[in-house]
């Protein structure tokens, strides 16, 4: 095909840089493609308070030049992705997935526990607080907003003693060297499809199949599997809920958290299975974990 592409992207510094990838994966795959990344500004770069009054704050905007056919590709990290979206779209591609791993950046360097009694933390993200409550009783919290070199300032000038960030997007900007210790996920289980893009497309767009070759199976799997443990459970990107699954010797592997908002209580489960049944694994996953009392947890929030 001879069709110039043009990608929908925020005009975060990670947004644009996580849109050239893309732009770059296509020329290499499809040599003389034309493709241009043009910035779309989002409710969630305007007005960064209304993040936990609803979802889809950074995607509604390029979703609606999607369907306008303003743009052709957009791409978006797939934890910001509503699980619910418009049926005149498709998600096509998810290229192979970074470090699915948190990461904290602290004043002084070192782990969790390298911070000092009641350090203060910033992170407006209720996944998190649940987990790192569970770790560290004694920590307190306050919301942290703006992109990533914004927050680590913060740090930097001692507004807080550390922050909790996505290790994807410092390794995407190249930023590793300010990153003080990594969480594992036995410890901090990842947001639903974390360190994953989700490419996104209107379903009947011709451009599809140029696209589609960019798609990591293994990847597209295991984002599958979380997103529909989040449809099933009826929670949003601010959810106190985590799920992380990998393909493990053929198998994929789905292990899924809930907690109350307070952090006071924590249920974990785990699934496997065929990856051709991703969807029908986060429906078993959810299930298992409102046997364990999610629903009851997640309606405390």
């Amino acid at each position: 095909m001879s069709q110039s592409t043009l990608i929908g992207s925020r005009g975060s510094k990670l947004a644009l840089t996580q849109a050239n990838m893309v732009r770059d994966m296509l020329q290499t795959r499809h040599p003389g493609l034309q493709v241009e990344v043009e910035v779309i500004h989002t409710r969630g770069d305007l007005d960064q308070g209304v993040l936990r009054s609803f979802g889809g704050v950074f995607t509604r905007e390029i979703e609606h030049a999607l369907l306008e056919g303003r743009i052709h590709l957009a791409v978006h990290s797939l934890k910001d992705l509503p699980v619910e979206v418009n049926p005149d779209l498709a998600l096509v591609a998810s290229p192979e997935r970074e470090d699915v791993r948190d990461v904290l950046i602290s004043r002084q360097g070192g782990g969790l526990e390298s911070l000092p009694q009641g350090a203060l933390l910033g992170t407006s993200s209720l996944r998190r607080r649940i987990q790192l409550q569970a770790l560290r009783p004694d920590l307190s919290f306050a919301d942290i907003r703006g992109n990533l070199d914004t927050r680590i300032a913060k740090v930097e000038r001692g507004e807080y003693e550390g922050i909790i960030l996505a290790a994807a997007g410092l390794h995407r900007l190249g930023w590793q060297e300010r990153i003080s210790a990594y969480l594992e996920p036995a410890q901090m289980l990842p947001a639903v499809g974390q360190a994953a893009l989700g490419l996104q497309m209107r379903a009947d767009e011709e451009r599809r199949p140029l696209v589609e070759v960019l798609n990591h199976p293994p990847t597209l799997a295991a984002v599958s599997a979380e997103r529909s443990l989040l449809r099933s459970l009826g929670g949003g990107c601010q959810a106190p809920i985590a799920a992380w699954g990998r393909i493990e010797g053929g198998a994929l592997r789905v292990e899924g958290l809930v907690g109350k908002a307070d952090g006071s209580q924590l249920v974990r489960a785990e699934v496997s299975g065929n990856p051709a049944d991703a969807e029908a694994l986060g429906v078993q996953l959810a299930d298992e974990l409102r046997r364990q009392g999610a629903d009851a947890l997640l309606g405390a929030t």
